[in-house]
């Protein structure tokens, strides 16, 4: 096992270089850059763009090779290029501790935010916390709600509950999320029951420690809402098709004849091979909060990394995209190592093999 994830980790390397490049040649597919805007600001001079452009390497090729004008086949090979010279920043060795332990890791400079005017890792940190509050709170309420009513659908099928359970999961699974934003935004608006967007109060720092806490959460729960309802209505289908295919398979008719409990038939047999899937559909889970997410912040006014990227890609800020891309992919890949070892620990197949 130790050998597999240490094999995951040396594949992460040029995945992610792959990722980086491909990114940032469709950056460069948008006409002009950040600067271009402040072109038609009469009080910059042209010198001080010039100037800015030169301290970024903006002036430089985008890539190794260059090709000339319309008319023209000139082509250049350019070892000092802009790429380049982000991927050195962030990949420059240097030495570091780890635990007390001196160990030499990756710089990982990511650059400056043209807009923002901050290093761009302490700007994605600050931004990260809150877009993973979101994320694991979507999470929570999906996986704790889907899969005890699935089982229960599972169990009880075609019941009234069961009905009732199912019309809910299409619905969820069929109404968009940015409508369902907008949806429970207007009733916030109406009944005053929840804040219409936000992180906090503008009291926040009056407040003590206990109502700060209930505030966060109060502010959390709209953008929560929206982000597990889908997801939420897709388990529990998923899990009731598992599971009901699962109590029809002849070592759980094996295990009834037996004389066994039926909890124990269900929870202990029927269960723990139903929700094997589930365990590789959680690597991709936190990837598509992670999309998902992005449009409910922007929405719900939540200040998460969605909202950061779309100011990003709005504002052709290189760096800061680069970053958050980076930042996905990077999630993305753990979460699918993640589901592989928690796979092969919940099966002795996958593990022996």
């Amino acid at each position: 096992m130790l050998q597999y994830i240490l094999k995951r980790f040396l594949n992460m390397i040029p995945l992610l270089l792959g990722i980086s490049l491909i990114s940032f040649w469709i950056m460069q597919l948008a006409p002009g850059d950040y600067f271009s805007t402040m072109e038609l600001n009469p009080e910059i001079s042209r010198e001080t763009l010039d100037r800015m452009r030169e301290e970024f390497h903006l002036d430089k090729p985008a890539f190794f090779i260059s090709v000339g004008a319309e008319d023209e086949w000139d082509v250049g090979f350019h070892w000092d290029n802009q790429y380049l010279n982000w991927l050195k920043e962030v990949m420059a060795p240097e030495y570091g501790t780890l635990f007390g332990i001196p160990i030499i890791r990756p710089r990982l400079n990511f650059g400056y935010s043209f807009k923002y005017h901050i290093p761009i890792i302490d700007l994605i940190t600050d931004r990260l916390w809150n877009t993973l509050q979101l994320s694991i709170a979507a999470m929570l309420l999906s996986w704790c709600l889907a899969i005890p009513i699935g089982i229960y659908s599972a169990v009880h099928p075609y019941s009234r509950m069961d009905k009732m359970f199912s019309f809910c999961a299409f619905f969820g699974m069929s109404v968009p999320g940015f409508f369902l934003a907008f949806l429970l935004l207007y009733v916030a608006s109406v009944t005053g029951w929840f804040p219409i967007g936000g992180l906090q109060s503008i009291n926040y720092d009056t407040l003590s420690l206990f109502e700060k806490v209930w505030d966060r959460v109060h502010h959390l729960m709209i953008p929560t809402l929206v982000l597990g309802t889908g997801s939420m209505a897709g388990l529990v289908r998923l899990m009731r098709g598992n599971m009901l295919e699962t109590l029809r398979a002849e070592f759980v008719t094996t295990a009834r004849a037996k004389g066994l409990a039926e909890q124990v038939v269900i929870y202990k047999h029927a269960l723990r091979n139903a929700i094997n899937p589930f365990i590789t559909i959680f690597g991709y889970q936190l990837s598509t909060l992670f999309s998902g997410a992005a449009i409910t912040e922007i929405i719900t006014a939540w200040p998460g990394l969605g909202r950061l990227m779309l100011d990003a890609v709005i504002s052709q800020d290189l760096f800061l995209v680069m970053g958050n891309l980076l930042m996905g992919s990077v999630l993305l890949i753990v979460g699918n190592l993640s589901a592989d070892i928690l796979l092969a620990v919940s099966d002795p197949r996958i593990r022996h093999e």
